[in-house]
């Protein structure tokens, strides 16, 4: 497993302000935004983009644009009320279930079969603040894997140069046969680089909720585009400090065991 420097492993949205970041030049996913001019298949009532035809009762198909907040019919704000979260998912697990379109058609069938698929992974995802970014991030195109290498972050130089080197020495040491209280010794290193990291780990967590409050805050107060995508920003490039910290730390665990 290799840490080095060269090679790191790894209240009320705005709609227009959403739809202008998402179509903009360096965000190039769709309008989130769900349609509610929609209509019934069935009865040609207006559905407003619900998941049942008010007047009818049929399952609908999903608006174009729908994305997991608008699932839940959720603004598409950081802070997330996980018990409302929980009892919207359970309500419309029941309710979508395909059980109860048994009898229905085909094309009612596969909608539910579609829905409740969305459904779980809508909810796996706003369930979990990291993963919550890490999906806002995505619908604006700034979460590609692969588009940017990951670099050590500045103020970790020093303990990732001491922590290759804790590597190397462990690994001579474990392919020549040391002692045992050699092999101690450079597992008690190896545990305080594992400790430093995961501090490290855990400050970047609560910079990243600060700027998700952020966000929300700039949602409620009607940012203009240029500070909600500088917010964008700033939450990428801490979702990438927190990627490449996150894989030192599972890495360093994985050694440990290994020895």
């Amino acid at each position: 497993m290799d840490f080095s420097l060269s090679r790191p492993k790894p209240h009320r949205l705005k709609p227009v302000l959403l739809a202008s970041l998402l179509e903009s030049d360096f965000m190039s996913a769709p309008t989130t935004t769900a349609a509610t001019s929609a209509t019934c298949a069935n009865c040609s009532a207006p559905t407003g983009g619900a998941h049942f035809c008010p007047s009818c009762g049929k399952i609908q198909p999903l608006p174009r644009g729908t994305d997991f907040f608008s699932f839940f019919g959720l603004p598409q704000k950081l802070t997330v009320d996980l018990e409302q979260l929980e009892q919207r998912f359970h309500s419309l697990s029941w309710k979508l279930h395909p059980d109860h379109f048994a009898r229905a058609s085909d094309d009612e069938r596969q909608l539910s079969l579609d829905r409740s698929s969305l459904l779980n992974d809508a909810y796996r995802t706003l369930r979990d603040p990291v993963a919550r970014v890490e999906y806002l991030l995505g619908l604006a195109g700034m979460r590609k894997e692969g588009q940017k290498k990951q670099q050590a972050p500045p103020e970790l130089l020093e303990e990732v140069f001491e922590l290759n080197e804790s590597l190397d020495e462990l690994r001579e040491a474990r392919a020549s046969g040391g002692t045992a209280a050699a092999m101690a010794g450079l597992r008690a290193k190896l545990e305080a680089a594992q400790h430093k990291f995961e501090a490290s780990l855990a400050a970047v967590d609560q910079e990243l909720a600060r700027v998700s409050a952020e966000w929300d805050a700039a949602l409620d107060s009607g940012a203009d585009e240029t500070a909600s995508r500088k917010l964008m920003e700033k939450m990428n490039e801490v979702l990438n400090r927190r990627s490449y910290i996150r894989n030192l730390v599972n890495g360093v665990r994985q050694e440990l065991a290994e020895s």
